[in-house]
């Protein structure tokens, strides 16, 4: 297997890009780290042709590290610095991204970024999308050279690309034990040509020789905060007794090739055509798997060896949900369990305009709301109903010619309506679709099973012509909210 992949036309990477999120963990231990002097173990990492590095403005002083070893470099572009800026959620401003930006800039000491990767919290408020379109900015004034990113579901992702963002990359978890990235993830990948960056394929240290035929451990046996996190997994995957099972399969595989059981896991990933790199964490100075990491390239898994390792997946529970929705819904797969330790609150996409003592409202912004008259939704009691709603914010037009696009953000303001009420999507009893084209209507009806599953509103889905050039679909909605709220 080639060691390089070509994420975009001047961005070249490794095939395994060595994470830096556990120098956070080194500080946390209450540990000092030099720059000058941890920067040197990237040395080897680079002397093995390993030249893509991952790192976020929330791993301690890792972009201070990597940018210190790549300013020592005679040709500073013989390596790769990737980061993610992760806003904590709410409303974001053309001032807060360039900050970010320039933070990033500033710690890496660098005058332009390879790869920023973007985090987004909290889909129902669409100021995620202005952080996008602010970052497209800064890409066209030079600031970033490429633009990614991270943790995305596939709805989530099809709209940032049909709006136009040039998104190269989404960084998610994706290992023998999670296969969400598999599903929908990869048909938005091949229709928007976006490559996968895939961490948590050795699952914590799990996935490799050292747990095979283990008892399970208890809890306080579990030591680090990637152990904590993918024991949940494993757990959500149907326990210990499958997992050992998947474990015995890799290491037959691995015996075959004279490999670990942490080559297979990694090299079974990169099988796939939509990922272009695995993520492999380094304790930089502390514990080096260079060379065995490397031997995952040259290993060539036949069709005997995949029908093995997916006989032994079919043994396992499908990890809930779409990629990145451990950090946004519940079972939250994270270390603690919920997200006590990434975010205090997350604001209110709208804030409700109280009329009366059993009646409040809505208003998203739309010039239309404001010379024909009408708010985006209006609570009466505990009921809710929500107008008509296409895919706008602000003055553009969002999900450009994919109507599944479209949909899908149409679905984000009717949740952001509910949960500013304080409901949710669940509570929503009947919807209403209205489609240009009827051509459309498959796109559509499966965005909407996709966000209403297991709800089953009411539902009626028609062509009609819509006002507005571009508009593909409309949806009205109504909610009965539960008591107490």
């Amino acid at each position: 297997m080639n060691a390089k992949i070509e994420l975009a036309e001047d961005l070249k990477i490794s095939r395994i890009v060595t994470g830096l999120w556990q120098i956070a963990d080194m500080e946390r231990d209450g540990k000092t780290l030099d720059p000058i002097a941890t920067s040197k173990h990237m040395q080897a990492y680079m002397d093995a042709g390993l030249t893509s590095f991952d790192m976020a403005d929330h791993y301690g002083s890792s972009e201070i590290i990597a940018g210190t070893f790549k300013n020592s470099l005679e040709d500073k572009n013989s390596i790769q610095l990737f980061t993610k800026w992760v806003p904590k959620p709410g409303k974001i401003s053309r001032e807060d991204v360039h900050n970010a930006v320039n933070i990033a800039l500033e710690r890496m000491q660098q005058t332009s970024i390879d790869l920023l990767q973007f985090h987004a919290w909290f889909y129902p408020d669409p100021s995620w999308l202005d952080g996008l379109f602010y970052l497209k900015e800064l890409k066209k004034e030079g600031l970033i050279k490429h633009l990614g990113v991270t943790n995305f579901d596939a709805a989530h992702l099809r709209i940032a690309c049909a709006s136009g963002i040039p998104i190269v990359s989404n960084q998610v978890c994706h290992s023998v034990i999670d296969q969400r990235a598999s599903q929908q993830m990869k048909n938005v990948c091949e229709t928007y040509d976006v490559k996968l960056l895939a961490f948590g394929t050795l699952a914590g240290g799990f996935l490799t020789d050292k747990w095979l035929g283990k008892p399970e451990p208890r809890e306080d046996e579990i030591k680090t905060w990637s152990q904590m996190k993918y024991k949940r997994f494993i757990d959500a995957a149907g326990g210990w007794t499958p997992f050992q099972n998947l474990l015995e399969t890799l290491k037959s595989v691995a015996d075959k090739h004279h490999a670990s059981v942490a080559n297979i896991a990694g090299r079974y990933i990169l099988e796939s055509p939509t990922v272009a790199s695995i993520i492999v964490g380094a304790r930089l100075g502390e514990s080096e798997h260079i060379e065995d990491n490397k031997k995952l390239l040259d290993i060539n898994l036949d069709s005997k060896d995949i029908e093995s390792i997916k006989k032994a997946q079919s043994q396992l529970k499908a990890i809930p949900g779409d990629c990145g929705d451990e950090y946004r819904k519940p079972p939250f797969l994270t270390a603690s369990g919920d997200l006590s330790d990434h975010l205090e609150t997350i604001p209110k996409a709208f804030t409700p305009v109280k009329k009366s003592e059993q009646r409040s409202q809505i208003f998203s912004g739309t010039e239309w709301e404001e010379y024909a008259g009408y708010c985006r939704a209006v609570r009466d009691g505990n009921r809710v109903y929500i107008s008509g709603t296409t895919a706008t914010h602000g003055p553009n037009m969002i999900g450009g010619k994919d109507p599944a696009a479209q949909a899908h953000f149409v679905i984000d303001k009717i949740e952001g309506v509910l949960t500013s009420f304080g409901g949710s999507l669940e509570d929503v009893v009947r919807t209403r679709i209205f489609v240009n084209n009827i051509n459309d209507w498959e796109p559509v009806a499966r965005a909407h099973g996709e966000r209403f599953k297991d709800i089953n509103p009411a539902n009626t889905l028609v062509e009609a012509k819509l006002v507005g050039d571009g508009y593909l679909v409309e949806i009205e909605a109504e909610a009965v909210l539960q008591q107490g709220v």
